[in-house]
């Protein structure tokens, strides 16, 4: 026979107190943060820049201008039709985002620019907008000459246009947000798959913000 002796059962006992204590310490600061609530928000979005005056045409051949959207929060993307890279991604994300905004429908504007508006007309814009369920009434796409698409994309938006090699635009795929007073107030990385989720987020700010009980 052995001669070990057995073990002792202080290890066990010992490792016992020590998660008592600690189950002690965890349900001491859960009663002492229940019913708390996390840290607001920030108070307001930055005024970016201005949007400057601008004409151009829906896909319908109505004109659009700043003035026509004033009063209305705005989110914008920007696409070309013939694209075969990051455009399909970010349409995506604009038609979920259309689908996500019924209830905030008269505040709420959805606008896509075209940088490609010597071959994105108006009935072009107009096909592409219906296979995406865009209501024009609600989601407006947008052409002009290349000099009125640089001057509020480039200028006033502050999104880049340029042109590869072989011709084929290269354009920001950010979405970008308008206030009611033409003012750029926050921009989201629109290949983000939480981009509408973002978006929606700065949406809500701005309506609080644009609401009588917060004036």
């Amino acid at each position: 026979m052995s001669d070990a002796k057995p073990r002792t059962g202080i290890p066990r006992l010992a490792w016992l107190a020590a998660f008592l204590a600690a189950a002690g310490l965890i349900a001491l600061a859960y009663t002492s943060l229940k019913g708390t609530r996390p840290p607001a928000p920030s108070a307001s979005l930055d005024r970016i820049a201005q949007v400057p005056p601008f004409e151009l045409a829906d896909q319908n051949g109505a004109a659009v201008t700043l003035d026509s959207l004033k009063g209305k929060i705005w989110v914008a993307n920007f696409i070309f039709t013939r694209c075969k890279g990051p455009c399909p991604i970010t349409a995506a994300r604009m038609a979920e985002l259309n689908t996500k905004l019924k209830k905030a429908r008269d505040g709420v504007q959805l606008i896509t620019f075209t940088v490609d508006p010597e071959y994105d007309t108006p009935p072009v814009l107009a096909q592409f907008g219906e296979s995406l369920g865009a209501d024009p009434a609600h989601w407006q796409f947008l052409t002009g000459t290349p000099a009125a698409i640089n001057d509020v994309v480039v200028k006033g938006l502050l999104q880049p246009i340029s042109r590869e090699p072989d011709g084929t635009p290269a354009h920001s795929t950010r979405m970008v947000i308008v206030d009611g007073e033409g003012w750029l107030r926050s921009y989201h990385e629109g290949l983000d798959s939480e981009a509408v989720q973002k978006v929606m987020v700065d949406i809500g700010e701005l309506l609080r913000e644009s609401s009588p009980a917060q004036k």
